[in-house]
């Protein structure tokens, strides 16, 4: 997820992170908060966190919360531009691409505080994943 500093990004990864059991195929797992290096891998592009921040998150009024997350690299799949003012067409007619390390990477962009962000998440990657090629 992308935004600037208070957009919801946290915010959004919490509801996201707390979805119950079995919204996803797979539980969603952080991968890191605030810096995230990403790498091209052959024909993949991968993130992963600084092992300084790895299961830090900070959850604003709170501070700095302990989670379970997933070292090592994960694809990156999704681009989440988060811009509460957007207004995203209802029926989108095509898919949104941009180039991340010269390969494309699908795009979207979401209210972080609609209360339906973290379920829009879930079924844009749900069909991300099932749509892959291996």
């Amino acid at each position: 997820m992308r935004g600037t500093c208070g957009a919801g990004k946290s915010d959004l990864a919490l509801r996201f992170l707390f979805l119950p059991a079995g919204v996803l195929s797979a539980r969603p797992a952080l991968i890191a908060d605030d810096q995230v290096i990403i790498r091209r891998s052959g024909e993949q592009v991968t993130a992963s966190c600084p092992p300084a921040l790895a299961g830090k998150i900070e959850v604003r009024g709170a501070g700095i919360a302990h989670l379970d997350y997933r070292s090592g690299e994960t694809e990156l799949k999704l681009l989440a531009d988060l811009d509460g003012t957007a207004g995203e067409p209802r029926y989108p007619e095509s898919r949104h691409w941009e180039p991340v390390l010269g390969l494309p990477v699908q795009r979207i962009t979401l209210d972080p505080f609609e209360i339906s962000a973290p379920i829009k998440l879930a079924l844009l990657l749900q069909d991300l994943f099932a749509n892959s090629v291996d």
